[in-house]
């Protein structure tokens, strides 16, 4: 079969569609409730690892998630499109939908029973900040039946990459990250380095590696749960030092 084969096209294309698909659209009902207040006090340094939202670019359209939704931190970066439903008197009629990325976790309480707590599993549940809420609800309802779909993320720029830690163990969180958002795999390599080295996720979309790469320019390798993978060569300068971010030149 060559190169310029219709079959071998044809079955290019088809991956292509599959890989962009593999976000599952379909609707599901969920719950929602909201934390903090209107400016998102009380929604910053979640259990995602992305700090500042403002900072970071995330801002008030942010979500914890329940731990049926949060994956033990691999959900973190997703998008979704959540609209109230069948709350006739709390959903605020014609409100339509909001989109939110999910930077927070929503902890459990084996305390109180699942029906009075809606974070614990398998119950999905969207902790919205009040900002968002409030776009879809009353506040005065406290908590409302919600559909939910993953939706690809919408971001502006390229991927960018915050360095901390020491010499001997460097942590990097990933963020700005578009489409499906959440980070499943990373590899890192020095300019010194002659092959790629596997990262090992830390917390969130913190990953983290025990090599010492102080001095040496920085490429990645990121992979993201839809299955793309991009290659970011040299993204970080040899003059980096902890506490900086740099951002590539591409997105998902």
């Amino acid at each position: 079969m060559s190169l310029g084969s219709p079959l071998l096209l044809l079955t290019i294309v088809v991956s292509l569609q599959a890989m962009v698909s593999a976000i599952d659209g379909s609707w599901y009902d969920a719950h929602a409730t909201f934390y903090g207040d209107m400016q998102g006090g009380e929604t910053m340094q979640g259990a995602c690892g992305y700090g500042d939202l403002f900072k970071q670019g995330y801002g008030l359209e942010t979500t914890a998630l329940s731990t049926a939704l949060f994956n033990n931190g691999l959900t973190c970066g997703a998008c979704f499109e959540i609209m109230c439903v069948n709350d006739p008197q709390w959903c605020i009629k014609g409100a339509g939908t909001i989109k939110v990325t999910a930077t927070n976790f929503c902890p459990p309480n084996h305390d109180q029973p699942d029906i009075h707590h809606w974070c614990n599993p398998p119950m999905k549940h969207f902790d919205l900040s009040m900002a968002m809420f409030t776009k879809i609800a009353i506040d005065k309802a406290g908590i409302v039946p919600v559909s939910y779909r993953r939706v690809p993320c919408v971001k502006s720029g390229g991927v960018k990459f915050e360095l901390k830690g020491n010499p001997n163990w460097l942590l990097v969180l990933f963020y700005n990250v578009a489409n499906a958002g959440d980070v499943t795999n990373a590899k890192i390599k020095g300019s010194s380095s002659s092959g790629w080295t596997q990262m090992s996720r830390n917390w969130g979309q913190n990953w983290q590696t025990g090599t010492n790469f102080v001095g040496q320019s920085l490429s990645f390798q990121l992979t993201t749960s839809d299955g793309k993978t991009l290659e970011f060569d040299d993204v970080v300068p040899a003059s980096w030092q902890f506490g900086q971010s740099f951002e590539g030149n591409q997105n998902f």
